[in-house]
This record gives C-alpha cells, structure tokens and sequence, in this order.
C-alpha cells in the first residue's frame, strides 16, 4: 500500500504543478491603438555626437494610451517592449533605447529585443496614460540606411497579471 500512496501523491503534486503554471497569465499585447503616435520616426537633424561612433538623439516626449479595462482589479506588470527588429539597424547592439516617465513608470534602458518591467501594482482605471521622455544612443557603424532611408520601430507594452 505505501507504493500506492505515493503515487498518488506524485500524481497531486503533478497536477498542482500543471495548475499553478496555467495560473500565471500569459503576457498579453496591450492596445495602445489611441495612442497619439505608435510608431516612432528619428530626425537625424536633432542628432549630437558623443564620440567618433556614438549618436545621442532626441526624440522628445511621446505619449501612449495603453488600454487596461480588462485588467481593473488585478495585480499586473508592464512591460515596455523594444522590437528585435529595427529598420535601419544592422545589429541590436547598434542601438540602445532610454527612457524618463512622467508618470507612474519606471524610467529605464534597453536594446532591440528587450522587455523592460516598468510598472507593478494594481490596474485601477480602464485607461493608463504615459509619457517617456525617449532618447537614443547608436553606434553609426551599425546603421545601414540608404539615401531617404530612416531609423523607424515600434515599441510597445505587454502585460502580465498574477493570481
């Protein structure tokens, strides 16, 4: 009998484990489609150099609209989200995004295929309004534009809720 119990305890705690990994969500894309401006176009006229290699370049405030209706009430992380892929870009290491929040999120940094946690807590509103403050540093042996070519990516925010 003791062979028995035991593997009904190893079938419970198999089971348990199965659930507790289903528990946790999945990230999730948020909607950030009332945004005023998704996609994010660099004017090289605003650029400084910081070295022979190194570019600094603006881009000033951009707001984002995130969508959080579905989540009010639970405890969740956003992340900020740096496409792997960059037009422009030859390497992910040619280019590092920065970032100053206005509001509720962390400020940070992070490179093409980064996620970035910038914010924890409980989503209260239906709405979560941002601003960051973004700025880029890129290694001008990395980019590969052509004439009228531009630097362009499309960041965005997921969010992960927690049981």
């Amino acid at each position: 009998m003791p062979s028995f119990r035991l593997r009904c305890c190893a079938a419970l705690l198999a089971l348990a484990g199965v659930w507790g990994q289903s528990a946790h969500a999945q990230p999730t894309r948020l909607d950030d489609s009332s945004s005023p401006r998704a996609q994010i176009h660099a004017d090289f006229r605003n650029a400084q150099m910081l070295d022979p290699h190194t570019i600094s370049l603006p881009f000033g405030r951009v707001e984002y609209r995130l969508a959080t209706a579905a989540y009010m009430g639970r405890q969740a992380r956003i992340y900020y989200v740096i496409p792997l892929a960059v037009a422009g870009l030859r390497s992910p290491m040619g280019m590092q995004v920065q970032w100053r929040s206005s509001g509720l999120f962390q400020g940070g940094m992070g490179r093409p295929g980064d996620r970035v946690l910038v914010w924890t807590g409980t989503v209260r509103a239906p709405w979560i309004t941002e601003s960051f403050d973004l700025q880029l540093r890129l290694d001008q042996r990395q980019l590969q534009m052509g004439r009228g070519g531009s630097l362009r990516f499309e960041s965005y925010f997921e969010i992960e809720t927690q049981p």
